[in-house]
């Protein structure tokens, strides 16, 4: 089992010596040894960008708010970007890696709290990300994604959609069914999210262009759909309106044919 040994791990580490490194908006220089994992705590969630010409010689793991850093070989100062999930705000570190015989202490990264005196107190603080951009991406990791791995969201909710169950005016060219499955609201802007699933046995590729109705964004989770049966039939579309629910955006159902 390894239980134990994590465990040890957890008690024992906070007996080690941490350097302490305060962001001022300089690049931190994070020196590694060869062979050493390094831990540097961020203490906020953090997406990783790298250079290419860091491929196969440093390890980059990251897990809330925690770096790992392997090296396995040698290169000089190399520049990291750390970008917050929440507000998008970056740091940089400058990494390089040599031999060394003395142990690397894990770092702690501190930075001064933004001071907000005449912010509302509820006022949540506007995201650098679009907004239309960070729907479409709460929409699929709420689709695609575990939850606890979700990124929060401020000001979003879910919302129902009022759709048919089956709608057939969106891509009437493709053979395909197209299923409303969910629903999210940032004002001004909702988001449908549409299953789709290809019904014939050639492979489609999928062009927003051949979309019928009036989107302020339409998204599709990939690009084609492979034959129906196969793993790669379905995907999501995500619909995105302005000001007015995506129900008002897309043509209504033909009405159906009377009997004669």
């Amino acid at each position: 089992m390894n239980v134990r040994p994590l465990l040890i791990l957890l008690v024992a580490l906070p007996l080690h010596a941490v350097e302490l490194v305060k962001w001022e908006r300089i690049p931190l220089p994070v020196a590694l040894n060869i062979g050493q994992e390094r831990i540097v705590f961020v203490d906020r969630n953090v997406r990783v960008g790298y250079p290419a010409a860091l491929e196969g010689k440093l390890r980059i793991q990251s897990s809330n708010g925690t770096l790992y850093l392997l090296a396995s070989q040698p290169f000089a100062a190399t520049r990291l970007q750390l970008q917050d999930t929440e507000n998008g705000d970056l740091m940089l570190l400058d990494v390089s890696a040599s031999k060394g015989e003395h142990i690397r202490e894990p770092m702690r990264i501190v930075r001064e709290e933004k001071k907000t005196t005449n912010a509302k107190p509820d006022a949540a603080p506007e995201p650098s990300t679009p907004l239309p951009v960070a729907l479409t991406r709460y929409a699929a990791q709420m689709l695609y994604a575990p939850l606890r791995t979700v990124e929060p969201l401020p000001g979003v909710q879910p919302e129902g959609v009022r759709l048919a169950k089956a709608i057939t005016t969106l891509l009437p060219a493709l053979p395909i069914s197209a299923i409303p499955i969910g629903g999210w609201k940032l004002d001004p802007y909702h988001l449908a999210a549409i299953r789709l699933q290809n019904k014939s046995a050639t492979r489609l590729e999928l062009d927003p262009r051949q979309l019928q109705g009036r989107f302020y964004a339409a998204v599709f989770q990939h690009r084609w759909l492979g034959p129906a049966g196969s793993a790669e039939d379905t995907t999501v579309l995500y619909l995105i309106t302005r000001n007015h629910r995506p129900e008002q955006a897309i043509l209504p159902e033909p009405a159906p044919e009377k009997k004669k």
